[in-house]
């Protein structure tokens, strides 16, 4: 039999226990022997739940614990889980998580920490929840050089930017709603802002390139700006607006960021709404493939942790293969980064956006908004674009917004 502790009882640790204990019979057919939860750690006690007599108070008593040999890591933050796994990497325990935050700030220590002690640190469950985007980037496209990768990554803003699109509402109706259906957290900065996008492209970007990616250095925008007008102007492009996560090789160098974009209703992450993500990979021999799924929740997330565990079980005293590095990969600079930009103004400016945005320039009227006029540029640098935007701030109606080709 094979023993394993839960760090953390809350929404995803509670999932990981419920998995593994109500798919026993099915794991055990994986891995070939029993699997089971011998402790939970966590701080509070849970009367009445029905795995209470695992609760413990002392991470200690895990780690004394020569039975225990894989430890899920489900508390979030770099503080006691950063703690937490190292002492269990150091002492030869196999570490699961879900947290991207941890994965992010320090993934190839780990990774070489696990490598050092004979075991594993997998983290399938921090990027794209049930997706299993990871384990495919690992073990499934080996043989191809990943030339790109594009994702809706966030739950949380796919929903409120879905809701926004078809019911013609503003940010903080559809935010206020999804905090009140439980999809938004009550502060939900780290979603809403980009930062969560940032730290799951951050570590599929360091998986493609081999080399670790700095989330710190990802250029990051989130969708507060976003309003029903713009949705209305992408329906008359025939395109929608996502959050996406982009990581690009350019020679030598990395293109990562997140931003909202246009993106046009041919694009396979058109019809990727509500709560779901999806995540296309581009491979220099196979080409484009998506992955789609739920990217959080209880169980789908739970699930991908638990994924991690059989893994672990079956390989007990090996390490599992994580291709990525230390060393820093170099990103792109954003000012030399070439694509088209949607701008709205108020109305009357024509003149002198011609004269500034010159040729390739495209000018959408909306019967509903005659006090201004949207515009899509030709192809130009960020650089570029910015030098002009910043000359036509006395009359934006809007922000602007990228457009993925």
């Amino acid at each position: 039999m094979i023993q394993a502790a839960v760090l953390g009882y809350g929404t995803v640790g509670s999932g990981v226990v419920e998995v593994i204990e109500e798919n026993r019979s099915v794991i055990k057919r994986n891995v070939g022997e029993e699997l089971h939860v011998k402790y939970i750690l966590d701080l509070r006690d849970f009367p009445g739940d029905p795995y209470e007599k695992k609760v413990i108070h002392d991470f200690t008593q895990i780690m004394e614990d020569d039975e225990v040999k894989i430890v899920c890591e489900t508390m979030g933050g770099v503080g006691a889980a950063y703690a937490f796994t190292k002492q269990a990497l150091a002492a030869g325990k196999s570490v699961c998580t879900s947290n991207k935050e941890l994965v992010a700030a320090h993934g190839p220590e780990l990774l070489a920490l696990a490598a050092a002690h004979k075991c594993s640190y997998l983290f399938e469950a921090s990027v794209g929840g049930g997706i299993p985007i990871i384990r495919t980037l690992n073990n499934a496209l080996t043989a191809d050089r990943i030339e790109a990768i594009t994702g809706i990554l966030n739950g949380t803003t796919n929903y409120i930017l879905s809701k926004m699109e078809k019911e013609g509402a503003s940010f903080e109706a559809v935010l206020k709603e999804a905090q009140e259906k439980g999809y938004a957290e009550r502060n939900p900065e780290a979603d809403v802002e980009g930062y969560d996008t940032c730290r799951k492209i951050a570590i599929l970007s360091s998986l493609m390139t081999g080399k670790s990616v700095n989330y710190e250095k990802i250029y990051t925008e989130g969708i507060t700006k976003i309003t029903a007008r713009d949705f209305a102007y992408a329906r008359a492009l025939g395109m929608s607006i996502k959050l996406l996560a982009l990581s690009r090789r350019v020679g030598e160098e990395t293109l990562a960021m997140t931003a909202p974009f246009l993106i046009s209703s041919d694009s396979p992450l058109y019809t990727v709404n509500g709560v779901f993500n999806a995540v296309l990979v581009k491979g220099n021999m196979l080409g484009e493939s998506m992955y789609y799924g739920r990217g959080a929740g209880k169980l789908p997330t739970a699930s991908a942790v638990a994924a991690d565990v059989v893994d672990c079980a079956r390989h007990m005293g090996e390490t599992l293969t994580c291709f990525w590095d230390a060393g820093e990969a170099a990103l792109v600079s954003m000012d030399n980064v070439a694509r088209r930009f949607f701008f709205r103004v108020k109305a009357g400016c024509k003149e002198r956006i011609e004269k500034l945005f010159g040729e390739g320039l495209q000018e959408i009227q909306l019967p509903e908004a005659s006090e201004e006029t949207g515009y899509v540029t030709g192809v130009m640098k960020e650089k570029e674009f910015a030098a002009l935007y910043e000359q036509i701030a006395d009359v934006l109606a809007g922000s602007r917004i990228r457009i993925e080709a």
